[in-house]
């Protein structure tokens, strides 16, 4: 995800595609800026270094620095590890300056994790069982603020964190849904348990959100995602006795003006 605030690129979360996503986006790899992890599931942290790798392959030549829970130096580490022959021929060969002392990893807790001028971002640890480190980011900047809830079971406590932000980004998961899903992975009851205690029903997520009165609410990391039973009206449907405000139901290429 992409976000355009206080003067700054900001990414959250790295699954994969991103690259992609970005480039279609019109942002330029080179500007490559700031980029959050909220946890490091793969479909948060996946192509976390084949983005920076990328964006050095195309010229990117400033620091970037990536703001991740505990565990996500070694994720970075481990990719520099795996692509060390490359790296080491791209610095010898085309004059590139080197990957590992661009790239600047700072691991966070609950609270404040930056405050510049014109920026601020807060992360608030949120119930993703089995992951502890799962935090979901407050970001605040010229005068507007979003929130993401990053993966999460139904927390109340959430709606606080979220208090009269301009949007909140929140996953979102249909009860009708889950069934369809564990038919086609095969992994049954364990995957359903899963599901249902890691993760928000889409009606739980318009509770949060009208609690915390925020303006417009951006379902986001819906499960399920790519079954074409389930279209935007079932999420508005799901939505409908426990949120009256704007409801944006997310998809890949959305824009959103702030």
């Amino acid at each position: 995800m992409l976000l355009d605030l206080g003067g700054r690129r900001i990414i959250i979360d790295c699954g994969l595609g991103v690259t992609r996503g970005l480039v279609e986006a019109g942002m330029r790899l080179s500007e490559l800026d700031l980029v959050f992890v909220t946890h490091l599931h793969s479909d948060h942290v996946l192509e976390l270094g084949p983005l920076i790798h990328t964006a050095w392959t195309t010229g990117l030549a400033k620091p970037v620095t990536v703001y991740g829970p505990a565990g996500t130096q070694a994720v970075w580490k481990g990719f520099l590890a795996s692509l060390s022959y490359d790296i080491a021929t791209r610095i010898a060969d085309e004059g590139r300056p080197d990957l590992e002392r661009l790239a600047t990893v700072r691991e966070y807790g609950p609270g404040a994790v930056i405050e510049t001028e014109g920026l601020r971002v807060t992360a608030f640890r949120v119930d993703h069982p089995p992951v502890t480190d799962c935090f979901a980011l407050k970001v605040e900047g010229e005068g507007r603020s979003i929130v993401f809830s990053s993966d999460t079971a139904y927390f109340p406590p959430l709606a606080d964190f979220a208090r009269g932000a301009d949007i909140l980004v929140h996953e979102a998961m249909l009860p009708e849904g889950v069934n369809s899903i564990v038919a086609r992975t095969g992994n049954g009851a364990r995957l359903r348990e899963h599901l249902v205690a890691s993760h928000t029903f889409a009606a739980d997520a318009g509770r949060i959100a009208t609690a915390a009165g925020v303006g417009r609410l951006v379902l986001n990391h819906l499960i399920p995602a790519d079954d074409p039973v389930f279209d935007e009206g079932h999420w508005r449907a799901a939505l409908a006795d426990t949120f009256a405000g704007e409801l944006i139901v997310g998809r890949d290429g959305l824009s959103i003006s702030l």
